[in-house]
């Protein structure tokens, strides 16, 4: 299960190809600058930003410098998608570069934050699922496959590895009142860092399943995923088991790097296959332990993984380019380019990228993998998959 970018279809298409040259970048006038219309400053945007991932990767900082003062003419957060997208990819390679000098990011980032760069990742989520699909969506198969694996159960265990969200499990509930036999016993295990979270969490579904008069418990976890055991999950003999992972599983992806860092295992690495990882063959391992009935996971749709920072940029402007300009339809009648909510998830968005360009090794955490590559056989992973009904 996966979900996809949005399939509105961007304004300018979008021809990702990267020139080999290393020649110096000229400087766009601003006369020449302000004669582009939307469609050409989209395409001139492009170029730039990868010509700028290609000179910040060789560490060619005085080109890469140059091609960051021409987007800044061109980009803007409060411009159209495109412009509002180029402001975050230039923003994430000036980090990036900025980063090669660990004093100065320290000190630039040392003390009180800057108001604007703080996100409320938990309150953006909130909009998200409200103004866009896709969770939605997500949610909603997500209830219809647990149903039909275990209607028949009568002690039901569901771990929910991260989600944490009542908008999954109240529906869940509702649901399972009405099917045609005894309503079964319900115990849910949600596993999340946010105790604050949490804690909503549980006051709000018990107190539904207090309304719906369900036999129900409710036990949480404030844990990361890395840390989570066996013994937490207090799995009793009898239970029909499932495990529920929403946009949260790819983070263990970033478990080998900590010894590949150390050792510079990948230092002369060049390649794009998909790395051996030995923190998710192990914890789908544990999962597969437990005989679940099911695991369902949902991930982003992109290949945003790669060990080259051009291959993975070239990645990320397709894939957010979507996304952006599925925002920038959504919020248009606001008449407000500058809405709290639009901004809340662009800055959402906008962390995700800045992760994916500007950070390496332990830092870079938002490694999504495409479906394909997270379908893997039970003998490598430990993996379990659910084939969707087709007539979903």
């Amino acid at each position: 299960m996966n979900i996809s970018s949005p399939a509105i279809k961007p304004d300018v298409t979008l021809s990702l190809t990267l020139s080999s040259s290393t020649s110096s970048t000229t400087t766009t006038t601003d006369a020449s600058t302000d004669a582009l219309n939307p469609k050409e400053r989209g395409v001139k945007l492009i170029q730039l930003l990868l010509t700028c991932a290609n000179h910040a990767s060789t560490g060619n900082l005085h080109h890469a410098d140059a091609c960051l003062s021409q987007i800044l003419q061109l980009a803007s957060i409060t411009g159209d998608s495109m412009q509002r997208l180029a402001a975050w990819f230039a923003s994430s390679l000036a980090i990036r570069l900025v980063k090669r000098w660990p004093g100065i990011y320290k000190a630039l980032n040392h003390g009180v934050p800057v108001p604007s760069r703080i996100v409320d990742l938990d309150q953006s989520r909130i909009i998200f699922a409200k103004a866009f699909p896709y969770l939605g969506l997500a949610y909603a198969v997500i209830n219809r496959v647990l149903i039909q694996a275990m209607s028949e159960d009568r002690i039901i265990h569901i771990v929910d590895l991260g989600s944490g969200d009542t908008k999954l499990w109240i529906p869940f509930l509702k649901n399972i009142v009405n099917l045609p036999n005894e309503t079964p016993n319900l115990k849910i295990t949600c596993v999340n860092n946010n105790k604050a979270m949490l804690e909503e969490m549980a006051s709000r579904i018990k107190k539904e399943a207090k309304a719906l008069d369900i036999s129900f418990q409710f036990n949480s976890l404030n844990v990361d995923l890395r840390e989570l055991t066996l013994d937490m999950l207090k799995v009793k003999a009898g239970e029909s088991l499932a495990f529920v992972s929403v946009l949260n599983l790819h983070v263990l992806l970033v478990e080998d790097d900590r010894i590949n860092s150390q050792f510079n295992l990948n230092k002369n690495n060049n390649n794009n296959n998909v790395k051996d990882c030995k923190r998710m063959s192990e914890f789908l391992t544990m999962l597969h332990s437990l005989s679940p009935k099911v695991l369902i996971l949902v991930e982003q749709e992109a290949d945003h993984n790669l060990s080259k920072l051009v291959d993975r940029f070239v990645e990320g402007l397709h894939y957010y380019s979507a996304l952006f300009d599925s925002i920038d339809t959504t919020f248009k009648g606001s008449n407000c380019s500058l809405c709290e909510e639009r901004v809340a998830v662009e800055q959402m968005l906008g962390k995700e990228i800045e992760n994916m360009v500007a950070c390496e090794g332990l830092e870079r955490e938002e490694r999504h993998e495409r479906f394909g590559k997270w379908i893997v056989s039970p003998c490598d992973y430990g993996t379990i998959l659910w084939k969707m009904p087709r007539d979903w």
